[in-house]
């Protein structure tokens, strides 16, 4: 609507011109926005001397329409567009596939269809398969539906294939360039205003404006304290401030003007609120100080110097208000009246914040605060339930807060802020209310009548509508006392590009926002879609830094890692940016400006200005249909009322458009519009037209201005007739338009003929227009005159439901031609039988119930009575529709007889096409004979022709096709077709036709003795369909006329079914090569081992493939020969004869391939190779891979065995192929080590004189690559035939070695030794050959310079050019050389098992030879010198000679050096130097002279016994033998205290005087310091005489005497600061040997003391040390990937490692952390969804387990992840389950499940069930938190779980030694005690990650789970089809590391590898320890 009328009342208007007020009623559902005070304000008063900025302005739409009718200038049509081609159309009916069944529910006619063109004429084309198709029309059945956009746009390019309106909107590429020629806002300065504010004067006297608010006034604060009143003439009505304390108190921060415009409130900096009648500015009406909290601390109220940034009136009443400041505070204040000289009183009520607390207040500091934005709710026209309760809104940077005031103070609503926000945004915040109005229309949705108070709210960039509703008082509490209940319901969410700074509402339904960068967008509140947007930051909207001092913690301390902080805290607009009845209000630095939004009409006025009339048709129409912008132009949502505001205008628009374009032809002078101007404007006129549904104006107006108005004289390109005609067809074929008057359509007609367009296009458009409303003499004279039967038979089915009247013109044109002395064109004929086939298409959408040619569904009870009727004309026998004489037939044979004469016709036009339609129209169920749509008033009322046809049914049909179609008149090209009719539909409908056995033989013989081959396929597959039914008598008689018609699928299903299958392999050959490779799948049908044949019948199948071998063959070679080795072996040579007689050798070469050398098969070797080859074929393709692929036969030889061929069949091949590496290795696998090497040696030579030819000829080679190439070819090929000859040498020496470690040992003579063996000579060969290669190249390279030495000489020939790098093939022959003596050496120097053995042969003694022979052959050694210099000065850097030196090393070494590293670690290292009893030093500095002394004692002693030992002394003085040194085996005797042995069973005096003797020495060991040591395997240490006073008396008896015994004397439990039993060692000081014996089974232990201070504070927790750390690198190395099935029987597939690493389900980050995820990304099936169960690989017993976790995964339905420890037992070893949930549930459980006699936590432990605790974060909340930590600690008295959340863990917790002690309650605890007895029933723990689905525990629980049972009906079902639920199914491991007690080796589970212990210390007081040669016990002390 317009400003005017959207402020419903006369009062105070600007003096903007309202365009169009007379087309502008928007906004019509509401019927007001504003208090019904605004009505009764002054009016006709006007802003003066406005200026308004620049844009189009307009006083009326009619008006300037009138005006520009009749102006040509000025018209800027849109640029031109082509128009779009006319889409061309298939000429005649097309049959094309269809598999889908026709319609009435009927089934598909055949498996497969394959699309084939109509027939026309009488002779069909047999390869068109016309049973496998389908009748189309050319139509298609429903029009090509265009999408529609949302948003206005302008002239685009046409297609006729758019709909009326589909073209009137954009793109959004489209929208962004588009510059549309009005304004968004026209925005008006108020220039009077400005001037008295703004000057320096006004500035000087009142300050710089600083705030404003908008009523009946114009209000504005200023920075000097005083605010101006101003009215709508711009004029200065009050100055309010000067003379009072408001000019004291600081700037005014706020103002704000009551409801009904008498008061106005002002905040100020200092904390001040003053209020003010505008009737009596002199004093403040109200005065509310701020307060001071020291010396009111009770009070409420504004603190002193806090400024007030908001302020409001509550309701109507102008002596209620609230407040708020920037410390974050908020204030109601209600006034009281007053009474004569008692003034009034303010009651003040805090409703948010808190007072600031002092400095010096020992609680911790709050988050600073400040309300960012704040609105009380205002009133409107319709009471709405918060009216009276004084709502106000509050933005904090935390909270939405809505409070309300009345009756007292109480929160509504509070939301924190959206997670939505960007993380380090600009912290900005806006809101603003709209009240409830009166709605001239009640709400589609609601019925209300009225609208719902909404609020919108913006935090940062995200804007959030909240609409406010009262809850029913019933459904709270029952009754309808109290206050009532309101309801926040956020309906709409936005998000912007960037922060929005403030929000206003313009109207019920917009929204203008302003952004950080000043951006104005204006949103539609129901869809939040941004219709506008508009640049301010020209107006300089004034704007100040409210909030950053008080929120810098918030900016200043910014996190990266916190998505909460932000980047900056955004300037406050609020105050500067308001909104009043529609119009927007700016105060800028230097001006204040208001701006209104243009509505529809100026938008519609811009355009008529610009001269685009085109655009204006196309907007308003948009607005018509709704599909532009309505409500923020000021149009109404409903549809009728914005049709009847927009229509008028519209065909103002359109008449006025065509007033202008035509009326250039009156006006010579001007030019007349382009061919693209008339087009855009038929497009935008009809499509006008359409959109109201105005056809009559469409054609009685539109089209005959175009008409009327032909351009063709003037401009040939530019008929308007024929636009519009073009035009309108679009919309035709679109469906939109549908009834054309017959005038239109006759020219229609005219002009698709006379411009020779198409004529099917002229058809399609007939048949999409209401055939009622037609003049059918002139549509069938216009349709039967251009053959247009398409068009006439749809006209006269729909108008007359006639079916049968066209039909017999058709049938008259078929065939025939007139009777005349002249003969039809044959043009002419043909045209005739195009038409008439247009009968097929027709009949059959006729007779399967669909409108032809449309092919839409008919009324059945229509389409009964259409079937009868076709059925009737065709099968009645009738006479109807036979010319008399008019027409004659065209062949003379074909005389039409009087029965069944348009059956006869249509057979003689087109059999095979007549037969297809039928073949469709047999599916429908028509012909199934049962018209139950049919009521008997309607037969009645039928006549004798429908009434028969109705009877007609598929046995009459067939029966009379039968008795028409016969010979003469019908030759088998016509009768075939019947007979492949019959065939196929005899299976489908066997209930309905019925036909005896001579009549179906007569079929069959008739489809096998078909007349042309191309209808041979068809035949076979219809003979197929009948020998489904029917079972020939004979079926063998048949068999030569199958054979003979080729219907070889026929035969082999006949043999197949008779076992006959020699025949039905002879049937795959004689078909030949058409079926593929079928002949090899009935090959292996006929000859697998379960088809029961006889031997007979197997002879006879392989004579027919024997027979056939060449066609077998011819197939596919290879897989013939597979077939052949799997079922016929024996025709193996058969095949390859016939190979060999086409001379194939290559195909012979791939025959033998795939039989004999699979792995070589391009099939890919998956066929085994003959277990026994036969000899002949080894060698036939030995021979032909010599030939075609000689690189291989060296491979393939090397995998036969010793005579699988012969040496003398293959040799030839080899040595013409030049393959002598194979036949070097055949020589020496038959024995001919000398031959072969003679040949090796051969060929050697061969090779060095080419070698030695090539280099000759290098200087003169004019191709220098080629040359070098060739060189280093040869290089190569020496260095590989020196490796056979070096494999050769040390075959045949292994051989010498075995046979002579069989021989005795003799002693050989001189002469024996100097003599060389067979493999002597072998070597020498060898070698002597190399050399010579050698030699023969160094010596033809000297005289080549090397590229690396300089040439010195100064004079004398130069040497010859470098042709080639001879340094570098001279380095490869020497490093040949050096191979061959490597291996030589490494031969002869190998380990000797015996003396007499290994001396056979001799490195030194073939290198004399050698020599000698080169001296012979080079009596100077020079020539030789660097080849053996290469060869000696090679062994300084091979690596193989440091092998050598390890053989010729002792073995036995290692053996004594690791049996003494073992020894030495035996026994344990003490923790420190000090008795953890006394906390005296044992040994190193500070322990006293006694060491010195001890240590010179053992010196003499080790000396005594060093010279015993050199002097091989015999006596064994035990007096003073000293104790060995070192860790090995110890003395078991000692003179003092007697045997090892013996010291466990110590009993009686003996012991007893120990005791004495130990009582005896007690003040010297105190004295010295020294004594006897004791350390037990927690490597605790003590001196003896401190360990027995820490040991109470009695002790050991009350304990049962379980603990350590030394020297007699029990020690309780073994250490006394652990209460376990714990083996221990004596060390004596002095070097005497104490053995401690121990009772009772060794056990695992943990140390529970590291301090020995701990002792006597009773402080018994443990302390630890790593024993595994699973870290990341070897992360799964240390787990196992269980794939077995859920034991939990969960839906789950347990995946391996690889299958993991391929589907990503694996993951190692950079950090450290491991992640295992599950499957989310298909759907599951088979075993379940994929994941991961991994189990530890080592086992434990007591241990501590940490593990850190990022990640677990989270809550979902279904789900069910854990991570625990098992025994391989499990309840027999018990299992703890440390993290375990399923599905939905908030809290971690740990559970312990045991065997049966153990209770813990106050439950039993046994079975499933278990002893459960729930402690810990779990799923969503523990990973919210990043995760956390879990520690489980096993001890023998008990379990205790901890869980710490991420940034509380112990410092200690993933450290080297951490201390559980010290980490406070454990989250669970399981204590054993009476109850349980930890170790019998915990043990070989083993660690477990798994995440299963449902299974025995999250599917049980499922239907007790309303939020899962709710998604699907079981667990199965939603985690199989639900894979994005388990995104968050992964676990992400950032450490896991496993401790032991105080660094012993946590005790390991049976089987499992046990860690060395570590080794005993060795003092300075030389005590060494002992380790007893027996124990008590089963196992070494050592491991305990």
């Amino acid at each position: 609507m317009s400003a005017a009328k959207y402020e419903a009342d006369p009062g105070p208007e600007l003096s903007i011109k309202d365009t169009g007020s007379d087309l502008n009623n928007g906004n019509e559902g509401e019927e007001q926005d504003v208090n019904e005070d605004d009505v009764q304000e002054s009016a006709g008063t006007v802003l003066e001397d406005e200026e308004e900025t620049p844009g189009p302005v307009a006083s009326s739409t009619e008006h300037h329409n009138h005006e520009r009718h009749n102006q040509p200038e000025g018209l800027n049509l849109h640029p031109p567009s082509a128009l779009g081609e006319r889409p061309s159309s298939a000429d005649g009916s097309l049959s094309i596939p269809d598999d889908t069944p026709s319609i009435q529910g009927s089934v598909t006619s055949s498996a497969s269809r394959q699309a084939r063109l109509a027939a026309y004429g009488r002779s069909p084309i047999p390869s068109l398969r016309p049973f496998d198709r389908r009748f189309q029309a050319r139509i298609s059945p429903s029009p090509q539906t265009s999408s529609r956009a949302a948003s206005p746009a302008f002239l685009h390019s046409h297609s006729r294939q758019v709909s009326a309106t589909s073209q009137l909107l954009p793109t959004d590429e489209d929208s962004e360039t588009e510059q549309t020629p009005w304004e968004v806002i026209r925005w008006t300065r108020l220039r009077k205003i400005s001037g008295q504010a703004f000057s320096e004067v006004g500035k000087r006297n009142f300050g710089r404006p600083v705030c404003i608010a908008i009523s009946t006034s114009i209000a504005m604060g200023t920075s000097k304290g005083i605010i101006l009143i101003f009215d709508y003439n711009q004029n200065l009505k009050s100055i309010i401030g000067p003379g009072t304390k408001a000019v004291e108190s600081g700037a005014v921060t706020s103002i704000c003007l009551s409801a009904d415009h008498t008061t106005i409130a002002g905040g100020h900096t200092s904390g001040h609120v003053f209020t003010w009648e505008l009737a009596k500015p002199a004093k403040p009406f109200l005065h509310i100080p701020p307060i001071d909290r020291r010396r009111t601390p009770n009070a409420d109220g504004h603190i002193i110097n806090v400024a007030i940034l908001h302020l409001g009136f509550l309701g109507k009443r102008h002596t209620a208000l609230v407040s708020a400041d920037d410390k974050g505070m908020a204030f109601s204040h209600l006034a009281t009246r007053g009474m004569g000289a008692v003034a009034r009183s303010v009651k003040t009520t805090r409703i948010l914040g808190r007072y600031p607390e002092s400095t010096l207040s020992a609680i911790p500091q709050r988050k600073p605060s400040s309300v960012l934005a704040f609105s009380p709710l205002p009133l409107g026209n319709a009471e709405h339930v918060a009216d009276n309760m004084g709502l106000v809104a509050m933005l904090t940077p935390y909270l939405l807060v809505i409070v309300s005031t009345t009756p007292i103070a109480q929160t509504q609503y509070k939301t924190p802020r959206p997670k939505e926000v960007a993380a380090h945004s600009a912290m900005s915040a806006a809101l603003a209310w709209f009240p409830s109005v009166k709605l001239k229309i009640p709400d589609k949705t609601t019925s209300e009548t009225s609208s719902r108070a909404k609020l919108v709210y913006c935090w940062s960039n995200i804007l959030t509508v909240l609409e406010v509703t009262e809850v029913e008082p019933s459904a709270i509490s029952g009754g309808a006392e109290g206050p009532p209940n309101l309801r926040f319901r956020s309906r709409s969410k936005w998000k912007a590009q960037e922060a929005i700074v403030a929000v206003q509402w313009l109207g019920r339904s917009v929204l203008a926002v302003l952004t950080i960068t000043q951006q104005l967008v204006i949103l539609e509140e129901y869809s939040l879609r941004e219709t506008n947007h508009s640049e301010l930051i020209q107006k300089h909207i004034y704007h100040a830094d409210l909030f950053s001092q008080q929120l810098n913690m918030l900016v200043e301390q910014l996190d990266e890692e916190d998505a909460s902080m932000h980047g900056v805290v955004a300037d406050a607009f609020y105050m500067s940016f308001r909104a009043h009845k529609g119009r927007l209000f700016l105060l800028g630095f230097n001006e204040v400006t208001f701006g209104q939004l243009s509505n529809w009409a100026d938008r519609l006025l811009a355009l008529v200005e610009e001269g685009n009339h085109i655009r204006a048709i196309e907007l308003a129409t948009s607005y018509y249909t709704g599909e532009a912008d309505k409500v923020s132009v000021g149009l109404p949502e409903d549809d009728s009322s914005r049709h009847g505001i927009v229509r008028g205008k519209l065909l103002d628009l359109v008449s006025a458009s065509l007033r202008y374009t035509f009326g250039k032809r009156d006006s010579p002078e001007l030019e007349p519009p382009s061919l693209v101007q008339l087009q855009d404007l038929a497009r935008v006129c009809v499509c006008a037209c359409i959109s109201m549904g105005d056809t009559e104006y469409l054609f009685d107006d539109v089209y005959t201005s175009f008409s009327e108005n032909n351009y063709k004289g003037i401009s040939p390109e530019a008929d308007a007739r024929e636009v519009f005609l073009d035009t309108l067809e679009s919309y035709i074929m679109n469906d939109d338009v549908g009834i054309v008057p017959p005038a239109v359509i006759k020219d229609l007609v005219s002009h698709y003929t006379a411009n020779g367009l198409s004529q099917s296009r002229l058809e399609e458009i007939l048949c999409r227009l209401d055939p009622k409303t037609m003049d059918l003499d002139q549509i069938t004279a216009l349709c039967k005159r251009d053959h247009l039967y398409d068009a006439l038979l749809y006209v006269w089915n729909q108008a007359l439901e006639d079916y049968t009247t066209i039909l017999n013109d058709l049938l008259n044109l078929a065939g025939v031609r007139p009777n005349s002395s002249a003969d039809t064109e044959p043009s002419a004929q043909a045209r005739n039988n195009s038409s008439a086939s247009k009968m097929f298409p027709y009949l059959s959408y006729i007779l399967t119930s669909r409108i032809y040619p449309t092919g839409k569904t008919m009324d059945e009870r229509r389409a009964t009575l259409a079937k009868a009727e076709i059925y009737n004309f065709f099968f009645s026998g009738s006479s109807s529709g036979i010319p008399n004489g008019a027409y004659a037939v065209q062949s003379s044979k074909r005389h039409i007889d009087s029965s069944f004469p348009n059956l006869q016709k249509v057979l003689d036009f087109d059999a095979p096409s007549f037969l297809s339609m039928l073949n469709e129209a047999f599916e429908d169920s028509f012909l199934n004979g049962a018209h139950d749509n049919i009521t008997k008033e309607t037969l009645s009322q039928l006549t004798d022709a429908q009434k028969f046809g109705l009877s007609v049914n598929r046995q009459w049909i067939v029966s009379i096709l039968l008795e028409v179609m016969v010979a003469p008149r019908y030759e088998p090209e016509d009768t075939v077709y019947l007979n492949m009719f019959i065939a196929r539909n005899l299976p489908k409908f066997p209930q309905y036709v019925l036909m005896p056995g001579h009549l179906l033989h007569r079929v069959l013989i008739g489809l096998c003795e078909y007349p042309v081959d191309d209808v041979a396929e068809d035949c076979q597959l219809s003979v197929e369909y009948l020998l489904s039914v029917y079972q020939p008598p004979d079926v063998q008689s048949l068999v030569p006329l199958l054979s003979k018609a080729g219907f070889f699928r026929v035969l082999r299903s006949i043999f197949r079914s008779e076992n006959e299958y020699a025949k039905l392999v002879q049937t795959c050959f004689d078909e030949g090569p058409t079926n593929g490779n079928l002949v090899f799948e009935c090959v292996a049908e006929s000859l697998r081992t379960n088809a029961a044949l006889s031997e007979k019948q197997a002879d006879d199948v392989r004579e027919v493939i024997e027979d056939n071998a060449d066609l077998f063959v011819d197939r596919d070679v290879k897989e013939a020969a597979a077939t052949i080795e799997k079922y016929a072996p024996s025709l193996h040579g058969v095949m390859l004869r016939a190979l060999d007689e086409a001379s194939a050798d290559e195909r012979q070469l791939a025959y033998l391939q795939t039989i004999l050398d699979p792995s070589e098969d391009s099939m890919g070797g998956h066929r085994p190779s003959l277990k026994n080859p036969s000899r002949a074929f080894v060698e036939l393709y030995v021979r032909l891979l010599c030939e075609h692929d000689p690189l291989h036969v060296n491979k393939y030889i090397e995998r036969l065995k010793t005579g699988d061929l012969r040496l003398e069949e293959v040799m030839p091949a080899l040595e013409s192929s030049g393959v002598i590496d194979a036949a070097v290795v055949l020589m020496a696998r038959e024995g001919k080590l000398r031959a072969a090497m003679d040949r090796l040696i051969q060929h050697l030579d061969a090779l060095g004189a080419a070698l030695l030819g090539l280099l000759d000829a290098a200087a003169d080679s004019p191709d220098v690559a080629n040359t070098s190439e060739a060189a280093h070819d040869l290089v190569e090929s020496v260095q590989k035939f020196t490796r056979i000859g070096i494999w050769l040498c040390q075959g045949e020496t292994r051989s010498a070695q075995q046979r002579k470690s069989k021989l005795k040992q003799v002693r050989r003579t001189k002469e024996e030794e100097e003599e060389l063996s067979i493999n002597d000579t072998l070597w020498l060969d060898l070698i002597d050959a190399v050399v010579k290669v050698t030699k023969q190249g160094t010596e033809t390279l000297q005289p080549y310079p090397n590229s690396t030495e300089p040439d010195d000489r100064d004079g004398g020939e130069k040497p010859q050019e470098q042709p080639f790098n001879t340094s570098k093939i001279t380095g490869e022959l020497r490093t040949i050389v050096q191979g061959a003596f490597t291996a030589l050496l490494s031969a002869t120097s190998g380990p000797r098992a015996d003396e007499a053995l290994g001396a056979d042969v001799s490195f030194l003694r073939i290198l004399r030879a050698f020599l000698s022979r080169a001296s012979v052959s080079s009596p100077s050694l020079s020539n030789l010198r660097s080849v053996l210099s290469s060869i000696f000065s090679a062994y300084s850097y091979e690596e193989r000679l440091l092998g050598l030196a390890n053989r010729l090393l002792d073995k036995d070494l290692f053996v004594h050096v690791a049996e003494a590293d073992a020894l030495r670690r035996r026994g344990w290292r003490p923790l420190g130097q000090v008795c953890e009893g006394c906390g005296k030093r044992v040994w190193g500095p500070g322990t006293g002279g006694y060491v010195w002394d001890a240590y010179q004692q053992r010196e003499a002693e080790d000396a005594t016994k060093t010279q015993q030992r050199h002097g091989s002394l015999g006596v064994d003085d035990q007096t003073s033998r000293p104790l060995p040194q070192g860790k090995g085996k110890a003395v078991q005797e000692d003179s003092r205290h007697g045997s090892a042995d013996q010291a466990p069973g110590r009993k009686g005096e003996e012991a007893t005087a120990t005791a004495q003797k130990v009582d005896e020495s007690t003040s010297d060991v105190e004295n010295r310091g020294s004594g006897p040591l004791i350390v037990f395997s927690c490597r605790h240490l003590f001196h003896r005489i401190c360990l027995e006073r820490m040991q109470g008396p009695g002790d050991v008896a009350r304990n049962g005497g379980h603990g350590a015994t030394i020297d007699g004397k029990d020690f309780l439990n073994g250490c006394i600061l652990w209460g376990g039993r714990t083996p221990a060692l004596l060390i004596e000081s002095k070097g005497d040997t104490q053995i401690i014996g121990y009772r009772g089974p060794p056990q695992s232990f943990i140390c529970k003391l590291r301090d020995p201070q701990d002792l006597k504070q009773g402080n018994l927790s443990a302390g630890y040390s790593l024993q595994d750390d699973y870290s990341a690198d070897k992360f799964f190395d240390m787990f196992s990937f269980d794939t077995m099935d859920d034991p939990t029987n969960g839906y789950v597939n347990y995946v391996d490692q690889a299958t993991a690493r391929e589907h990503g389900m694996l993951d190692s980050k950079d950090n450290g952390a491991i992640t295992l995820r599950s499957d989310s990304t298909s759907v599951a099936s088979g075993r379940g969804r994929n994941s991961l169960r991994l189990t530890s690989k080592a086992a434990y017993n007591h241990a501590l387990i940490v593990i850190d976790l990022a990640h677990m995964p989270g809550n979902a339905c279904g789900i069910w992840p854990a991570f625990w420890t098992v025994s391989p037992t499990w309840l027999g070893g018990g299992e703890i389950d440390i993290i375990e949930g399923v599905n939905l549930k908030p809290q971690n459980q740990m559970t312990m499940h045991t065997s049966d006699g153990c209770s813990l936590a106050g439950s039993s432990c046994f079975g499933r069930k278990g002893c459960p605790a729930k402690g810990g974060a779990y799923g969503d909340d523990f990973n919210s938190n990043n995760g956390g930590t879990y520690a489980m600690e096993w001890t023998s008295s008990g379990i205790h779980i901890w869980f710490f959340a991420r940034g509380q863990e112990p410092g200690d917790v993933l450290g080297d030694s951490p201390e559980p002690k010290n980490w406070g309650e454990p989250t669970g605890r399981f204590d054993g005690g009476d109850g349980c007895d930890i170790d019998s029933h915990f043990k070989d723990q083993k660690m477990v990650f798994d995440t299963t689905f449902c299974g025995g525990w999250a599917g049980k629980t499922w239907s007790s789970d309303p939020v899962c049972s709710a998604k699907a009906a079981t667990c199965k079902e939603f985690v199989q089809n639900n894979p994005k639920a388990f995104e968050e199914a992964f676990w992400t491991v950032k450490a896991l590391k496993v401790y032991s007690a105080n660094g012993s080796e946590s005790e390991p589970a049976q089987g499992t590898q046990q860690p060395s212990p570590n080794p005993v210390i060795s003092s300075a007081a030389a005590a060494t320890v002992q380790q007893p040669s027996s124990q008590p016990s089963s196992q070494p002390l050592a491991t305990a």
